[in-house]
Parts: C-alpha cells; sequence; structure tokens
C-alpha cells in the first residue's frame, strides 16, 4: 500500500520508515526543504538508535521517498498521515495552524477516496476541525474520511515501539476508513482498539497525562523520603511490586521533560478548561515537576554554601538518554537557575550537546565528563546516560576542586559514594 506521512520531525520520519519497513511505499513530505536535503543525503537531522539504517535500507529498496510536495503525495497515496508540528501557545493550548495548513492542502489535492489520520497529538475535536477545513477546499467533492490514529513512542526505543507495540489504536467513524487502517497495520502484531474519533484523540492526552503524574507522585515521595529517612529507591520498588501500579515511571529524579508531556499535559489542563472542567489535578502535577528543577538547584547550593562565582559541571543535557531532543529539557532550567545565581556552567551530553548549544550559548561545552569535572566546585548529574555509570570516579574525584556530586538520577549508590570520599546527594535517598 502507499502511504504518505506530513511532518518528518521523530514521530513522522520514525513512522515512515517503520511503515517502509513492513512493506509499504511511503512518501514522507516536509515543507522544511533543507530536512528533506538532508534525509536525502543520507543524514539524520535527528538522533535515535537505529533508525538511520532502517531510512538507509528502505531508501534504497525504493519504498521510502522523501518529498516536500504534499501534492505528491495526496496524489499517489490513499491514506495520508498528518505529523506536523503542535507547539504551545503561551495559553498552554496547542497552535493546530500547522495541521489546518495540511488539511487545505489535502483538500485542494485529493482526486480520489483517501483517509486522513491524525498521527500528531492534538485536542480532543480537532477532527471536526479537520474535516470542516477539508471539506471547504475540497472542491471536486472527493470522498474521504477523517482517522486519529494516536502515536506512543518513546524517543530512544522508537523503533521498537512503531514494531512491537503495547496497542495500535485508531479512531474513526466508517467500515471503510477501518478497513484501511487495519490493512496497514495488518503486519504488526498486538491489541488493535477500534474507538471512535474523540476517544482516540482523548487517549492519547489521557495516557501522557497519566504517566507525568506518577513521575511527579514519585517525586513527591521522595521529598517526604528525605525529611523522613526512608529511600525512595526501597520505597518504589514496595509500591511498584503491586501489579496494579507497577514499576514503569517510579524513578524519582528532576522531573520528566521532552516535548510531549509537558506540552500534552498543559493542553489537556486547557482543553478540560475549555470543556467547563478544572482539571486541578494536573495542575498540581505540573506544579510538582517545575518545583523538582528548583530543589535540585538547592541541592547544589546548600552544598556550595554560595553560589555566586562557583563553577558547576553537568553531565547530561537533553531530557532523557537515547536522544538529543533539547525541548523541554529539565537542564534548561536548571541552568538559567544557575547562571541567575552568578553560576559558571561545563557541560556534557553525548548526543545533545549540538541542539544545546542552539539553545544556550553561555555554556561551557566539554569533549568529555573528565572535561566537565576538571576545576568544577560540583558535578550535577541530570541525564542518566549509560556511560555516566561507567565514570572512572577515582579519577573525577581528582579532576574536582572539591569532591562533590549532585545526582539528579540516582545513578549512582550512595554508601559507595561515600566510601570513594565523596560528598553525594540523590533524589530522596
Amino acid at each position: 500500500m502507499e502511504i504518505g506521512i506530513i511532518g518528518t520531525g521523530y514521530v513522522g520520519l520514525t513512522s515512515g520508515a517503520c511503515f517502509a519497513h513492513i512493506g509499504h511505499k511511503v512518501w514522507c513530505v516536509d515543507n522544511d526543504k533543507a530536512k528533506i536535503d538532508v534525509l536525502l543525503s543520507g543524514r539524520m537531522p535527528i538522533y535515535e538508535p537505529g533508525l538511520d539504517k532502517v531510512v538507509a535500507e528502505n531508501v534504497k529498496s525504493g519504498r521510502l521517498i522523501f518529498t516536500t510536495s504534499i501534492a505528491d503525495a495526496v496524489k499517489n497515496c490513499r491514506v495520508l498521515f498528518i505529523a506536523v508540528g503542535t507547539p504551545p501557545k503561551d495559553t498552554g493550548e496547542p497552535d493546530l495552524s500547522y495541521v489546518e495548513a495540511v488539511a487545505r492542502e489535502i483538500g485542494e489535492n485529493m482526486t480520489e477516496y483517501t483517509v486522513i489520520v491524525e498521527k500528531s497529538t492534538v485536542p480532543v475535536q480537532t477532527g471536526k476541525w479537520v474535516k470542516r477545513t477539508i471539506d471547504r477546499y475540497n472542491r471536486r467533492n472527493t470522498p474521504y474520511d477523517v482517522a486519529s490514529n494516536p502515536e506512543f513512542l518513546r524517543e530512544g526505543s522508537s523503533l521498537n515501539d512503531f514494531l512491537y507495540p503495547d496497542r495500535i489504536v485508531i479512531g474513526c467513524g466508517t467500515e471503510r476508513a477501518r478497513e484501511l487502517l487495519l490493512e496497514v497495520y495488518k503486519p504488526i502484531e498486538g491489541r488493535k482498539l477500534v474507538v471512535d474519533l474523540e476517544s482516540a484523540e482523548l487517549i492519547k492526552h489521557a495516557s501522557n497525562a497519566f504517566l507525568a503524574m506518577k513521575i511527579s507522585f514519585i517525586n513527591a515521595v521522595a521529598n517526604v523520603c528525605e525529611k523522613s529517612g526512608a529511600d525512595i529507591l526501597k520505597v518504589a520498588e514496595g509500591v511498584g511490586l503491586d501489579k496494579r501500579i507497577g514499576m514503569a515511571f517510579l524513578n524519582a529524579g528532576i522531573g520528566y521533560g521532552g516535548f510531549c508531556f509537558p506540552k500534552d499535559l498543559r493542553a489537556f489542563i486547557r482543553i478540560a478548561e475549555e470543556l467547563g472542567y478544572d482539571f486541578r489535578l494536573l495542575k498540581e502535577v505540573e506544579r510538582v515537576n517545575e518545583e523538582q528543577k528548583d530543589r535540585f538547584v538547592k541541592k547544589i547550593e546548600g552544598l556550595l554554601w554560595n553560589l555566586r562565582g562557583k563553577t558547576v559541571g553537568m553531565l547530561g543535557l537533553a531530557f532523557k538518554p537515547n536522544t538529543d531532543d533539547m525541548r523541554f529539557a529539565p537542564s534548561i532550567d536548571i541552568i538559567a537557575h544557575l547562571k541567575r545565581e552568578g553560576v559558571t556552567v561545563k557541560a556534557y551530553d553525548p548526543q545533545g550537546q549540538e541542539r544545546a548549544k542552539l539553545l544556550m550559548p553561555d555554556v561551557t561545552y566539554c569533549k568529555d565528563p573528565y572535561e566537565v569535572a576538571e576545576g568544577s566546585d560540583c558535578l550535577a548529574i541530570v541525564t542518566e546516560w549509560d556511560e555516566f555509570r561507567e565514570l572512572d570516579l577515582k579519577r573525577i574525584k581528582g579532576l574536582l576542586k572539591l569532591p562533590i556530586i549532585v545526582d539528579g538520577r540516582n545513578v549512582f549508590d550512595p554508601k559507595k559514594m561515600e566510601e570513594l570520599g565523596f560528598i553525594y546527594r540523590g533524589i530522596g535517598r
């Protein structure tokens, strides 16, 4: 089957590559010519483990095509996935202007029955606006359906998540669209849940909001652990062994980041307000998350006494390991807070460094963790990259001005660190 993916960000590029991998011919479209040129040259605009190989294999086979022309994709494909960005406005609601622009161009170019699928995370009832827009520009009166197929891809493991999913959610209102989308996903095993369009739109927001809530909950419990002498790792294990709860997302730290959780949580709060419901629970989830970053800076300050004139070395910048994504990364707010206090920040991240330089040019970027540690008054761990677990800690200790490590991801064991002579602080320990 020929499939169109409009938008080649994390979701669009991964989805397009995986659809090609399972045998479809995929047209990946983006209006950013520079990005398409990068892809056509065989390079990747993002870091995602294994994605470069899948893209290269399917470009070579002719199953994956990159273009800037939506019209070409509409002409050749009977299923079109809209995977463009929906960045947050100042109000918290998502900017859907890109979705509208794509819907308009699809309407102008359709000549055969097409299923237009929302792949971007959008508010409930967006499908009605997509349909209204297509109707306005569908001057040939070409038959079509609008559907929703929310993504549940985790950056750093998106290929596995796509090919071996927990569930595939399809929201549509006609049997014709249902059959076509089930045919698209036929090569992939897993639970296929077919629901109405509005329910599919809400499933994604509800899922991300619930996971964000688990993170804020365990971070709040970690704060109680610090005040009571309990160990959050032991508490989380005891809680997570309850099969009704599970261990996933019970890792205490400096809070969630990335493009999905912060944006989707604010959008869900806003959606609820527009529908007449004050979702105060989610507002508290957001407040706890913001507070957690400030608490991390206070930990550093509590060990250094005064921050002004000090140098803090930061290990990790991306919002999570195995990605270069800096969007809403906790490191951004933490560094901004430290800079306001007169701190010099040195930093290293295995993949996120180049993107970080564009956002924070006033940081000293280093070639490895040891250069970060050299001459720093304190070392702060912000992203739990595996390579940080393998550090030569004796060497790190010798390079630091003071043997202080503030671990925002509980990478190390406190007893071992104390035995090595470090002044060590984790989260909830």
